[in-house]
C-alpha cells in the first residue's frame, strides 16, 4: 500500500513544537562584594555550574555604582540539565505562575528565598537570598537562522511562541498552571 502524498489533517508539523533553549537564573548584589560572592557560591549549589558576574553598564551615583562594577551573579544552563532544574525550581513556587510573566519566546518568575528550592539548605554563611529564573523558548529549526555557515532566513510566525503554547507546554511538560 502506497503512502498518500495528501498529509493528514489530524498530524501536526513537528517543526511547530515548542522547547526549552535556555534556563538563566540570575540574583542581584548591588555593589557589595560579600554579596556577590555569596551568590556565586549559592548559584553553583543550585545549578552544579559556574556562574558569571554581572557588570554595571551605567553610572548611578545614588546608589553607589560606577560603570563596570559588579552587580550581580548569573547562571546559564541549557540542554538537557535545564528541564530537570526546571522541575525543582517550579516546585518553589508551587507550580504556580502569574500569567502576566509570560511573554512571546519566554517566561520569568521570582523565587523569594532559595531555602524554597527542593535539596537546598540554609547556609547561614550565604543568608536569605532571592532569585529571579527567565526561561527562554524556541522552535526547532531556529539553528538554520543564527548558524555560520549557510544561514538562512526563517518564516517571521516560525521564530515567534505564542503565550498560549508557552502556558499549554507548561502544563503539559511540568504541570504547571497559572494563577488568575
Amino acid at each position: 500500500m502506497q503512502k498518500s502524498s495528501v498529509p493528514d489533517q489530524n498530524q501536526k508539523n513537528p517543526m511547530q513544537g515548542i522547547m526549552i533553549d535556555k534556563v538563566i537564573i540570575n540574583i542581584g548584589t548591588g555593589n557589595s562584594e560579600d554579596a556577590q560572592a555569596n551568590a556565586k557560591s549559592l548559584l553553583e549549589i543550585i545549578t552544579g555550574k559556574k556562574p558569571t558576574d554581572s557588570l554595571s553598564k551605567t553610572r548611578n551615583p545614588s546608589f553607589k555604582i560606577s560603570k563596570g562594577q559588579k552587580i550581580g551573579a548569573f547562571v546559564t544552563v541549557r540542554k538537557k540539565e535545564a528541564p530537570q532544574l526546571l522541575k525543582r525550581l517550579f516546585e518553589s513556587v508551587n507550580y504556580t505562575i502569574n500569567p502576566a510573566s509570560i511573554t512571546p519566546n519566554s517566561m520569568s518568575f521570582g523565587i523569594k528565598e532559595y531555602i524554597d528550592i527542593p535539596n537546598v539548605k540554609y547556609n547561614p554563611k550565604i543568608g536569605m537570598m532571592g532569585m529571579h529564573v527567565n526561561i527562554a523558548f524556541k522552535r526547532k529549526g531556529q539553528r538554520v537562522k543564527i548558524r555560520k555557515i549557510k544561514n538562512n532566513k526563517i518564516a517571521k510566525s516560525h521564530g515567534i511562541v505564542s503565550k498560549e503554547e508557552i502556558e499549554n507546554y507548561l502544563k503539559k511538560e511540568f504541570n504547571v498552571k497559572t494563577a488568575e
